[in-house]
């Protein structure tokens, strides 16, 4: 289960890792870019009316024989019309003696340049025309204008996406996490918990209930003549009983435990399961081993070569006590073994309890 889920989340990572790069590697000739080059033969009243036509327009690329010779932005080029007889001086004047007072450095990018490092450039230049729209080459000669507001926006929402698709993937690691932490309890033929967890679940409980001065029970239980199963149906057959029988164990101990009890089922090991009851006394506890028993009964899995009965069995053991800091839980998991081997001599399909 968990390597069907880990190969999706490979699959997922990496293509969130392709989106991220794909936005890292887009370029500035993909953003919106706009379209106004003129001779600077002309006078400066062809732009000014292109301008105050389309008031999202940056600025025009001025050319000479098809060649770029220079930039002025909108902020410049309205500036200057704005002043004292403006309009009247540079209106009727060539774009290229206009540029001469309204002009200034300006930056020019290849298309195919990424928007990361785009913003970079456009931010070293120096604070006077750091504002200024940049000129793009999509070809030779063919030149286009970003306006950097247009830029920073773009570089922003890549930002946020590449910072989404992280999110997003963390998300995902931990929940790959949690699961490689379950299933690491888990006993993988029969989805109890495993020896591993049984050992951190007893030591905790143990830490708790000798704080809190209540009872901690455990039942071992052991299914009757399971080599005699396995020699007669088969291996196969033995694991659907083993798993049959961890099934039923868990749903009888969630129904019968207390609903602030705590309670852990664990396959100890083989064809032996332990069951760890939290604040419950000796008299549950075995109340509790008695449901399994029969409930076990219940499933009626036939048992031809058992000693003891026609279908499959239990034999349980079960000790309590009052747990205290130092002491050892050894000694309760041999107590319980012990009365567990005493419902086997003397019969099998019984519950003993430790006294």
């Amino acid at each position: 289960m968990f390597n069907v889920y880990f190969s999706e989340l490979l699959v997922s990572t990496v293509t969130d890792n392709c989106l991220s790069q794909k936005f890292q590697e887009s370029t500035i000739q993909d953003l919106s870019l706009y379209n106004f080059q003129v001779d600077n033969n002309q006078v400066g009243e062809i732009a000014a009316l292109k301008l105050e036509a389309e008031p999202k327009l940056p600025g025009v690329i001025l050319t000479e024989e098809k060649k770029l010779s220079g930039m002025i932005s909108r902020q410049r080029f309205l500036e200057h019309l704005s002043r004292p007889f403006g309009r009247e001086l540079f209106l009727k004047i060539s774009l290229k003696t206009f540029y001469q007072f309204a002009g200034s450095d300006f930056l020019v990018l290849l298309g195919n340049t990424t928007i990361v490092e785009a913003s970079t450039r456009a931010l070293q230049r120096p604070n006077c025309i750091i504002y200024e729209p940049i000129v793009v080459e999509i070809e030779p000669n063919v030149y286009r204008l970003l306006d950097i507001h247009h830029l920073l926006v773009a570089q922003c929402q890549m930002y946020q996406l590449t910072n989404n698709l992280l999110h997003e993937l963390y998300r995902k690691l931990e929940r790959a996490n949690k699961e490689l932490e379950i299933q690491a309890s888990l006993d993988a033929l029969t989805q109890v918990a495993n020896r591993r967890k049984l050992n951190l679940y007893l030591a905790q409980q143990w830490v708790k209930m000798s704080k809190e001065q209540n009872y901690i029970s455990i039942v071992m239980a052991d299914i009757d003549f399971f080599k005699r199963y396995n020699d007669t149906y088969g291996h196969q057959a033995g694991d659907k009983c083993l798993q049959k029988v961890a099934l039923a164990i868990d749903k009888t101990v969630q129904m019968t435990t207390r609903t602030n009890n705590e309670s852990l089922v664990a396959r100890y090991g083989g064809e032996e399961f332990a069951i760890v009851l939290s604040n419950t006394t000796s008299t549950d506890a075995t109340f509790i081993a008695e449901k399994i028993r029969s409930q076990i009964k219940l499933l009626n899995i036939a048992h031809k070569t058992s000693c003891c009965s026609e279908i499959v069995t239990l034999s349980l053991g079960v000790a309590t006590t009052l747990p205290k800091l130092g002491s050892s839980v050894e000694k309760l998991i041999a107590q319980a073994d012990r009365v567990l081997y005493q419902a086997k001599s003397t019969g099998r399909d019984r519950v003993i309890c430790s006294l």
